[in-house]
């Protein structure tokens, strides 16, 4: 037993360690039918050489054949399996035809590899969706069919059920057992390497196990349960049957034994003239007191002194089991004239032949019943409820993404109907409840909207000769915060300011409006930009849970000295333009973001500006602007902008500034504020 353990562990892993290969081999390319056929080629060899080549085992050839079809349909292609299996069933039955191998199991053996190739194509397609399977229903595939296997050997050999049965015995052990374990080595090798390996003995949480799979296991358990059952109590039933009909035969045999000997003895012949057969490996002995057989099937034999008390103990009782002449038998002893016994036997390996056929073609067909109806049963319910689950649950994820215009369109059962018909009615009062709420939102944005653009200057005619200013602010989103700010401290001194808030939307313009009325409280109190910057830096950090931030360039003309002071908190660049020059780039110096720490100090610097000179001022929302290859805009092509439109009014420079912003980016959406500020200091005599 342990060469043939040795020598089929051997051919198993060969062939696992062949399908590992060729997967490794093939898993990223397509199969095409040249490596179909070259899979079936490799596997229905593995049939054959597993057909010349099996283990020798009390007589019988034993081998893994039915694992190379069954790992080519299941691991690669359906097709190449059922390729490999009906070549390997067809050479088979070649093979024990005409060259006399296996000739006895030769019709059953090519059916069984044939049909492995056609069931591995089948659970592949409709039960595994072409994905690896589990390690143990790999092995449960390989198991039964094997099974199946021994179970054509008893049907093909209904004449002759003695032999089959001994062929089964033999055979069905090793290979169900080997057959199993290859396939399930073959697929637990593949999920390793394919990283898709989970650990089975892992306890894992009711909410992760899928439906199929909790039904499946109750359902196997269940059958199993009742199978064993079934078994259990056929086998009691035809054991006790298999001793009733010993009894009987004993009682009988013994009968006829005792009637022949009176006969023999009355007529005074010699005792050594009776014969009688017991069954067919049973035998009668006339014995002594002494336990000396004086005739029979071991006559001058002596029975041991634990036979001869047994058989003393039950002598005129009826049938009892002992062991008779060194066989566990049952037995039966009468008396005889002259102080003789007569003691009939029927070994117990007789006496169970029957029950033990009967059992093991009950077990087979038992196992190939429960594993048609577990696998039609598991389809059923994958397709009734499973796959209806499927759908319903694809439908509310686009849902629950916000595809509300998705229905649940289930309607092959009366719950998946009701189903059905109460999501689409619920999304149907949910997008009324929404549609309700984005008007109401959207009046409340546009509210919002002009609460903002009533808080920014409106009015660019500014009664003064010396002075041309204009500004325009376009919003992400409904609101924004960005903000621009123009204001006379006093008659001679004009603040300028312009804003960017961390952010978008609602929470922005908030913090926009604050940060605005804070810088414009305290600028008309009459301090330097980088002061004006240090006190409301502490006002805005004062309470800032959000962690919000602003950027700030703020500049004071005196409009008598055309002296301009400026302080830069994390802004933009300024953009500057002499008389009759080009719009220019003005490389500030810049200090931290307001709201970010407490305590920043700013430092001032000055720009002397002359009549007819410009500033331009923006937010990161023009050069960072993108396109659909999500290109920059950039600085460089702001001010290609305004050089080609610098000898025109500000009121219509902006305008063709965000025209051309708008033309780069395209269909892109804008990502952020837009705001623009310019600024002209006008000789008010010309």
């Amino acid at each position: 037993m342990l060469f043939m353990i040795l020598k089929m562990s051997g051919i198993t892993l060969a062939i696992t360690i062949l399908t590992v290969l060729l997967w490794i081999y093939l898993r990223d390319k397509k199969i095409t039918w040249p490596i179909r056929i070259l899979l079936a080629a490799v596997y229905a060899g593995c049939a054959i050489l597993s057909t010349h080549y099996g283990v020798d085992y009390s007589h019988m050839l034993i081998n893994v054949r039915d694992m190379g079809p069954l790992c080519a349909g299941l691991f690669f292609d359906p097709l190449a399996g059922i390729i490999a299996g009906v070549i390997g069933g067809i050479e088979r039955y070649i093979a024990g035809a005409y060259w006399g191998i296996g000739s006895y199991t030769k019709v059953a053996c090519s059916v069984s590899t044939g049909l492995s190739g056609f069931v591995a194509a089948f659970m592949s397609i409709f039960i595994f969706k072409r994905k690896k399977p589990s390690a143990t229903y790999a092995f449960f595939m390989g198991a039964v069919m094997e099974v199946f296997h021994m179970y054509v050997v008893f049907v093909t050999h209904r004449d002759d059920l003695k032999m089959a049965f001994y062929v089964v015995k033999v055979c069905a052990p090793p290979m169900i057992i080997f057959t199993g374990i290859g396939l399930a080595l073959c697929a637990n090798a593949l999920k390793i390497y394919a990283g898709e390996w989970k650990n089975p003995f892992k306890r894992r949480k009711d909410s992760e196990i899928q439906v199929a799979q909790k039904f499946q296991r109750w359902l196997f358990l269940v059958s199993a349960i009742i199978i064993v059952v079934s078994f259990a109590f056929s086998f009691a039933v035809q054991t006790a049957s298999a001793v009733q009909n010993t009894a009987e035969r004993l009682a009988t045999a013994s009968a006829d034994i005792i009637e022949t000997y009176n006969e023999v003895r009355e007529k005074n012949y010699n005792i050594n003239v009776l014969h009688s057969h017991v069954g067919e490996t049973g035998d009668f002995n006339i014995l002594r007191e002494s336990g000396l057989s004086i005739t029979g099937g071991h006559k001058g034999d002596l029975l041991s002194d634990p036979e001869l008390a047994a058989m003393q103990t039950n002598v005129d009782k009826g049938m009892y089991r002992a062991t008779a002449y060194g066989v566990d038998s049952f037995c039966r002893a009468d008396t005889l004239a002259n102080g003789e016994i007569l003691l009939v036997s029927l070994p117990s390996e007789e006496v169970y032949d029957d029950r033990d056929a009967a059992s093991y073609e009950t077990a087979l067909a038992d196992i190939i019943l429960f594993t048609v109806i577990y696998v039609l049963i598991s389809m059923l319910v994958q397709e009734i409820v499973v796959n209806n689950l499927n759908l319903v649950n694809e439908s509310l994820n686009k849902i629950t993404n916000g595809d509300l215009n998705e229905t649940v369109d289930v309607y092959n059962s009366s719950e998946f109907a009701s189903l059905s018909d109460d999501i689409n009615q619920n999304v149907n009062v949910l997008k009324g409840y929404i549609d309700a709420a984005e008007k109401r939102i959207a009046q409340e944005l546009e509210f919002a909207k002009s609460i903002q653009e009533s808080a920014l200057p409106q009015n660019f005619h500014i009664p003064r000769k010396d002075v041309e200013i204009f500004a325009t602010m376009d919003p992400a989103k409904e609101v924004g915060g960005d903000f621009y700010d123009f204001f006379f401290i006093d008659a001679d001194n004009l603040a300028l300011v312009i804003a960017d808030v961390s952010g978008k939307g609602i929470p922005a313009s908030l913090f926009m409006m604050r940060s605005k009325a804070a810088i414009r409280s305290t600028a008309v109190q009459g301090s330097n930009p980088s002061d004006i910057l240090e006190k409301v830096n502490e006002v805005l950090c004062e309470g800032n849970d959000a962690d919000m931030f602003v950027t700030v360039w703020i500049g004071i003309m005196n409009l008598k000295t055309g002296v301009m002071r400026c302080s830069n908190a994390g802004h933009e660049y300024p953009i500057i333009r002499h008389k009759d020059g080009d719009y220019e780039l003005l490389k500030d110096k810049h200090f931290l973001a307001l709201a970010t720490i407490e305590g920043i100090k700013f430092k001032d610097y000055e720009i002397d500006l002359k009549y007819g000179d410009e500033i331009f001022v923006y937010t990161d929302g023009i050069p960072e602007a993108i396109d659909k290859d999500i290109k920059q805009y950039g600085t460089e092509r702001l001010l290609s902008a305004l050089n080609a439109n610098k000898d025109i009014p500000l009121d219509r420079l902006l305008p063709r500034v965000r025209n051309d912003l708008a033309q780069f980016v395209g269909e892109a959406d804008q990502f952020d504020d837009v705001t623009m500020l310019g600024f002209k200091y006008k000789d008010p005599v010309a």
